[in-house]
């Protein structure tokens, strides 16, 4: 066991000035008895119980928060007119969307809950408190700023505890601080809440309880993390410049009506179909039920997903931010190749550091030395007659061995340690020692191991360089998330030394900066630059995580974070891809967007992939819908202003609404391509393409009903249904290009599913058109016309669709361009 790292050390700085500014505050505690029971509850009063606060929501106000909002309120306006003219059918119907959607998102309230539920669980349950002379037993929850405790092997620290009585304690902080190795403490430390004790005994003196511990102020970041994602804006988005068209057009209508004095109550009711019809009703409903179907692709590739618009999310990441340790690393300590001095054999050296290794109770370090010397490795007829265990006094274990009757001494330990029992010549030392250096600036601890043979001098035998090695597939996934147009930034709270020497073997850059270097006084724009520019950042810890995060977000990034320990958790919940590897703590999966139950990083790459692929059938439903609702919406209002004539009934636009939710649903299933680079919602460019399709099916329709109307002079009761069955063919073959980035016969072709459930709708639409249910019939002359009429205007469409697309990308990039030249110009001046 070796001392911890100095980015242990000043990563924790912070919070032990923290600390002791709390253990300032305290009383001061006679050790030898304790606080008084008067004491402690008056203490208790003040700082009240050593556990988490939360702050709870009524289910009332939690349910009441999902029928606020514009899309809500056009929804309720709706169903209350229904109610009022007393069209219960289409009340019922509303209502139901509308309990549907707060179904599929009830969940999300509960997130920030759950994360601090499963931080509360890492707390001690009970604690060995002196209390008015006695020692006693009592519910973690009950202690205060100056009881006096006792810390014991495998105890979890209940509260920040600064010690001061006892030889030493080993604590286990990886959790916490994401330190790979346990942590020794001294007289004057600080144990943190949550730490395990692994080694050792120590009383101490409660410094800080609940909210105000090391463990508390993560628990709090976690509970004030989170923000809006860009699926909810983008839905937001979609809905107001819906809503807005419709109720614009619909005044319109209504306005005409008193006008003409048309009978007030049936055009209210006309209008009220239409309303219902066009504003997205269904909107976050049938993106979830997309992402929901994404969400069980991606179960089955070992990728969990506790937060449905993380999906969304996920195929928009550009920078991905991966905690080294247990992350990209094994979060196991392995042995390297190892230094034995010149005369010591690579086989003596390892047999030296396993016979002074504790078999029955073996530390980190014991591990790796045994897994380095193999399972059938021997101790080549030695016997241990004595084993003294590490401790932080003399920094090395010993273990006494006999052979053939003959007593010789092995130990390893802190290389200046075991230097200072063998004692060579100023040369060797130097030489020794400059080998540390060297070891250490690449990233590698180092052992020093020697031996005494009966009453002999001890003899320096070598050096075992130990490291966290990375995962075997941490190399292949960032190079393929590197194709994918991810920046991989390696976030981690050991020192720069360790984080370029595990960078340079994953090909991840050697520009690793210190936390401290970064967040010290520089402003908001400075810290994101900087982190922009580094391959990593090193000696960090969970607030540093936290503003990383906020940071790059503040860049216009979409930031995926990478975690296994508690101390993840607030960077995981900030993050807009919170994921939580396999073998996390509760903490940060409660916390995670996607829990990986796959060994390795492997399965993110498939997750971002999968992800793009749901992003492009969410875009292609969101494209169709609002081209829809052009076409429908300023169809009608051009002809009831223009011609003084509904060319499309109730009752038609009602069959309209329900033959085109069938195969919107199946675009949950759809084949897409997927894109090379990180996708984000580009409302610009989704309305531009959406409003050049709807304007160029209104004037198709319009054309359709001149030539049906002032050539062919057929019955207005049969244009009605030639135009009901125009918008309904002709609206589900623009699914084909909406669904297309290329043109609509490209691969990858439309998925069985939503082909056939497209065509089964035509015909049915057709059938019903052609025998005339519920409308005038047309029979089947006019009604191929029709499928003729929209299957010449389709490729014309794509066409169009597609000029559109390449305008949009070239202004783009175009705009890229002139911003990297401003970027620049700005930094040269």
């Amino acid at each position: 066991m070796t001392n911890p790292s100095a980015a242990g050390e000043i990563a924790k700085t912070g919070v032990a000035n923290t600390a002791a500014a709390d253990a300032a505050a305290t009383p001061n505690t006679d050790v030898s008895t304790g606080l008084s029971r008067e004491a402690a509850t008056e203490l208790q009063k003040t700082y009240g119980p050593n556990a988490l606060p939360e702050t709870k929501t009524s289910a009332l106000q939690r349910l009441a928060r999902y029928f606020w909002g514009p899309i809500p309120w056009m929804i309720e306006a709706a169903a209350i007119l229904s109610a009022v003219l007393g069209d219960w059918a289409d009340f019922a119907i509303i209502m139901t969307m509308l309990l549907v959607n707060a179904g599929v998102d009830f969940w999300q309230e509960n997130k920030a809950g759950n994360a601090i539920e499963a931080l509360k669980k890492r707390l001690a349950l009970t604690a060995r408190v002196l209390r008015g002379g006695a020692w006693q037993t009592l519910p973690a929850s009950a202690l205060v700023p100056g009881d006096v405790i006792l810390l014991r092997i495998g105890n979890i620290t209940p509260a920040d505890v600064r010690l001061v009585k006892g030889d030493y304690l080993s604590a286990d902080e990886s959790a916490l601080t994401g330190e790979s190795l346990p942590v020794d403490k001294k007289l004057g430390d600080l144990a943190y809440s949550g730490s395990v004790i692994k080694l050792g005994e120590m009383t101490g003196i409660v410094t800080a309880t609940g909210a105000r511990t090391f463990f508390g102020k993560t628990a709090q970041l976690v509970q004030a993390a989170g923000s809006r994602s860009h699926f909810q804006r983008a839905v937001l988005s979609i809905g107001n410049f819906l809503i807005l068209a419709t109720v614009a057009l619909v005044a319109v209508i209504l306005i005409a009506a008193l006008f003409r004095q048309t009978p007030f109550w049936e055009t209210v009711q006309f209008c009220l179909i239409l309303t219902v019809a066009a504003i997205p009703v269904a909107l976050p409903t049938v993106l979830s039920v997309t992402m929901a179907v994404g969400a069980e692709r991606l179960a089955q590739m070992k990728a969990i997903v506790s937060r449905l618009v993380s999906i969304e999310e996920m195929a928009g990441v550009d920078i991905l931010c991966a905690d080294k340790t247990g992350t990209l690393t094994r979060n196991e300590l392995t042995v390297a190749d190892v230094r034995p001095v010149p005369g010591v054999a690579p086989a003596d050296l390892m047999l030296a550091a396993r016979l002074s290794s504790n078999p029955d109770d073996p530390d980190a370090i014991d591990k790796a030395v045994f897994a380095a010397a193999g399972a059938d490795a021997g101790n080549a007829g030695f016997k241990i007659a004595h084993f003294t265990p590490f401790d932080p006094v003399s920094k090395r274990t010993q273990a006494k061995a006999t052979k053939d009757g003959r007593v010789t001494l092995f130990s390893k330990g802190a290389p200046q340690v075991i230097l200072d029992l063998v004692k060579p010549d100023a040369a060797d030392r130097k030489r020794i020692e400059g080998e540390v250096d060297t070891l250490a600036k690449d990233g590698y601890r180092a052992l020093g191991v020697a031996q005494k043979d009966g009453d002999a001098a001890w003899r320096f035998l070598g050096l075992i360089p130990i490291f966290d090695p990375p995962r075997d597939d941490a190399a292949a996934t960032i190079a393929t998330t590197k194709k994918m147009g991810l920046s991989i930034k390696m976030i981690t709270g050991d020192h720069e030394a360790i984080a370029r020497q595990i960078a340079g073997k994953l090909g991840l850059g050697s520009n690793i900066e210190s936390a401290e270097q970064i967040f010290d006084g520089a402003s908001a724009q400075d810290v994101g630059e900087r982190i922009e520019q580094a391959d990593g950042v090193a000696r960090v810890l969970p607030e540093h995580k936290f503003k990383i995060v906020k940071a790059l977000q503040g860049r216009d990034h979409i930031v995926a974070m990478t975690g296994d320990g508690v101390n993840d958790a607030p960077a995981l919940k900030q993050a807009d891809a919170g994921i939580a590897v396999s073998g996390a703590t509760d903490a940060a999966r409660a916390a995670a967007d996607v829990v990986l139950t796959g060994q390795g990083l492997s399965v993110i790459a498939s997750a971002i992939e999968e992800a793009r692929r749901i992003f492009e059938r969410m875009t292609s439903y969101a494209t169709f819908r609002i081209a829809e609702t052009i076409r429908v919406l300023i169809f009608m209002t051009l002809a009831i202003l223009i011609f003084d004539f509904y060319p499309v009934t109730a009752i038609m636009i009602v069959l309209l609404a329900v033959l085109n939710d069938f195969p919107i649903m199946m675009i949950a299933y759809d084949n897409t391509r997927v894109p090379e680079m990180p996708v984000r919602w580009d409302m610009r460019r989704v309305l531009t393409i959406a409003t050049c399709l709807g304007l160029m099916g209104v004037g198709e329709t319009f054309l359709l009903f001149w030539y049906l109307d002032a050539v062919l002079q057929l019955p207005r009761e049969t244009i009605q249904t030639m135009v009901f069955l125009k918008l309904l063919v002709a609206g589900h073959l623009t699914i084909y290009v909406t669904r297309n980035q290329r043109w609509f016969f490209s691969k990858p072709w439309p998925a069985g599913r939503l082909f056939f459930t497209c065509e089964a709708t035509q015909i049915l639409g057709t059938l019903i058109a052609v025998y005339g249910l519920f409308v005038t019939p047309i029979g089947w002359t006019y009604a191929l016309a029709i499928w003729a009429y929209a299957l010449a205007w389709l490729p014309i469409e794509s066409a169009v669709a597609l000029t559109v697309r390449h305008f949009l990308d070239h202004r783009t990039a175009r705009e890229a361009v002139h911003l990297e030249r401003v970027e620049a110009h700005v930094l040269t001046h």
